[in-house]
């Protein structure tokens, strides 16, 4: 049976789903702007996603009110990024890093509810509080947002609250962003409307649309499962395996000793821990993908008195954890494998992804150009993209939202009317 919605009975039949893009890499953002609007056409559009390099940092707050002089949108939201991720007019998607750039997405969807929110990040609800505190302060209705956008500048605070406090009131809404990137100009790094801002933006999706969360962190586990004995809130002071305890750089050493040489060579700058979460959801998409049980975090020091090691993320007695390793094949097996189970899960092709990567991913780990959107591209060959590298990225895994690293963090949007 066809999902009912009254609006189809207004709905001219010019009134169709529409994604348009343009991506510049002029050095002048009147010349960027230009090309960008000339590629797009006059047409208006129900939304506008905007993503600049820092490289025009000094000319954000004249960005959007020259799009907007040119271009028809009812909302615009976007971001600065270290580097930027767009689709050229010939559908050709591209990752332009550390160079002037400009990619904006223009929107049309029929059925969808988008409602853009700007809030600040300087005194948050209390997350002992109830739950309508923070849909208060988001200005959100629940009941109409099924998915969730998220962008923070990069000098906010409390960014992990407010991360908490966004699923603590809109649980069953994922989430995907990004951290923008930092800049030296006396103004922030987001944009919504026709303004540069601080704090955090976003936008709530709901109605017929919907956001399908991929997030791939390009790790690949080594050695054994241990098992935490002691901590103290971020650190490891014990961990055990088949029965036999020692220190964590201990455990780090037998693991170390296994590798090929490549492999201690990649260890030295792309060694990680994954804490698994054994509050994750059986069945979760990231469930398919390699070390999926783990929260991968970055290892921040060693006590060499004790051989203690601490880690991005507390961790409790009774945790297991497990050494991961960052490298370009086991990124692009994971990315491959949970975009095509992301694929397999929409009932119709995706209109567009939104891409937050890692500053550290890109050319610096796949060894050439454009090595998500490829793997992307070779999953869903005409797929629209645009989005940042970002300074770090929000996204979905095992039911609860993360800011991560190293990570790229995907929204597809779809379309996926509920059955009323």
């Amino acid at each position: 049976m066809t999902p009912f919605s009254p609006l189809n009975w207004f709905r001219s039949p010019a009134a169709q789903a529409r994604c348009r893009t343009a991506l510049s890499s002029q050095t002048s953002l009147d010349a960027a702007v230009k090309q960008v609007a000339e590629e797009l056409g006059s047409a208006s559009a129900d939304l506008a996603l905007v993503f600049v390099s820092s490289h025009f940092a000094s000319d954000l707050p004249r960005l959007l009110p020259l799009l907007r002089e040119r271009l028809k949108a009812e909302h615009w939201l976007g971001c600065t990024g270290g580097g930027v991720v767009g689709t050229d007019r010939s559908g050709q998607a591209s990752e332009l890093e550390r160079s002037a750039a400009l990619s904006v997405t223009l929107l049309n969807l029929p059925g969808a509810i988008l409602k853009p929110f700007a809030v600040t990040t300087e005194t948050l609800p209390d997350l002992d509080g109830p739950a309508e505190r923070w849909q208060e302060w988001f200005d959100l209705d629940p009941a109409t947002t099924r998915s969730m956008l998220l962008l923070v500048d990069p000098g906010s605070s409390g960014i992990n609250d407010l991360i908490s406090g966004r699923d603590y009131a809109y649980a069953g809404a994922d989430c995907i962003g990004g951290i923008a990137a930092p800049h030296n100009a006396p103004h922030g790094s987001l944009l919504i409307g026709d303004q540069v801002c601080n704090g955090a933006i976003g936008l709530g999706i709901g109605g017929d649309w919907t956001l399908e969360p991929v997030v791939a962190q390009g790790c690949r586990p080594i050695g054994p499962v241990f098992a935490i004995e002691q901590s103290h809130r971020n650190v490891l002071l014990q961990l055990s395996a088949n029965n036999t305890s020692a220190s964590p750089v201990d455990c780090l050493q037998r693991v170390l000793a296994d590798l090929s040489d490549e492999e201690r060579e990649q260890a030295k700058d792309s060694l990680f821990l994954g804490v698994e979460r054994r509050d994750w959801v059986v069945g979760h998409q990231n469930d398919a993908g390699p070390g999926s049980a783990f929260l991968v975090r970055n290892l921040i020091g060693v006590d060499p008195r004790n051989g203690a090691v601490a880690v991005a993320e507390r961790v409790r007695p009774g945790q297991n954890v497990q050494f991961q390793l960052r490298e370009a094949n086991a990124s692009r097996q994971e990315a491959s494998q949970l975009l095509c189970a992301a694929r397999e899960r929409c009932e119709s092709a995706p209109l567009m992804g939104l891409l937050f990567a890692c500053l550290g991913r890109g050319s610096g780990l796949f060894g050439c150009a454009d090595g998500d959107v490829s793997i992307a591209r070779s999953v869903m060959a005409d797929l629209p993209i645009a989005g940042a590298f970002c300074n770090g990225e929000i996204g979905p895994l095992g039911g609860s939202t993360h800011l991560h690293g190293y990570t790229a963090c995907w929204g597809l949007l779809r379309h996926a009317p509920l059955n009323v």
